[in-house]
C-alpha cells in the first residue's frame, strides 16, 4: 500500500501557511481534494471567499469559536479553545481514516504540540492514519521527534520584511 508523503514548513519567517495554501491550490489544479484544518489563528481564513470559492475542492475548517488569537484569550477561554481544537485532532484523524482527501494541512499543528495542547505522541498517531494521503503540518517551531517522520522540512526565514500599507 501507497504511504502518504509528510512536509513541514517551519521557521519563524512568514510565508508558511501561504506555502501550504499554495501546495492545496496545486493538487486541487490536479483534481486532487484537500482539507485544510486550521489551529490558534483566531479567525484565519474562515471567512475567506476566495478558499469558499475552490470548495468542493478545498474545503477549509476550524474548530476555535473565538475570533482571536489563542495567545490573546484568558486562561478560562483558552481551556474552552483547547477541547474544541482537541475535537480538530479528532476530526483530522476521521478525515484520515476515511481516505476524504488526497491531502490533509494542519496548519498552526507544531503550535499546538508547542503548547502542550496536544503530545508529539498524539501528532504520530495521527499521522499513523494517513494512508496515502499526504499531509502538511506547518508551526514555528519543530521538535525533532516530529522532523524525524517527515519525508521533506522546508524551513522559512525572513530574510527582509516590509509592512505593506
Amino acid at each position: 500500500m501507497a504511504e502518504g508523503c509528510i512536509y513541514i514548513y517551519t521557521g519563524d519567517g512568514r510565508g508558511k501557511s501561504p506555502a501550504a495554501i499554495g501546495r492545496a491550490v496545486q493538487a486541487a489544479v490536479e483534481g486532487k481534494r484537500v482539507v485544510i484544518i486550521q489551529f490558534l489563528k483566531g479567525k484565519g481564513l474562515e471567512d475567506s471567499d476566495f478558499l469558499r470559492r475552490m470548495e468542493p475542492e478545498i474545503k477549509l475548517f476550524r474548530f476555535e469559536k473565538s475570533d482571536s488569537n489563542f495567545a490573546e484569550l484568558s486562561e478560562e477561554k483558552k481551556q474552552e479553545e483547547i477541547q474544541n481544537i482537541r475535537n480538530g485532532i479528532g476530526f483530522a484523524k476521521k478525515v484520515l481514516t476515511t481516505g476524504e482527501c488526497d491531502l490533509l494541512i494542519l496548519d498552526e499543528v507544531l503550535g499546538l504540540v508547542e503548547k502542550d495542547i496536544i503530545t508529539v505522541d498524539t501528532l504520530k498517531a495521527l499521522l499513523e492514519c494517513r494512508g496515502d494521503t499526504d499531509v502538511i503540518l506547518t508551526g514555528i517551531t519543530l521538535n525533532d521527534e516530529i522532523c524525524v517522520l517527515a519525508d521533506e522540512v522546508s524551513k522559512i526565514e525572513t530574510v527582509k520584511f516590509k509592512v505593506w500599507d
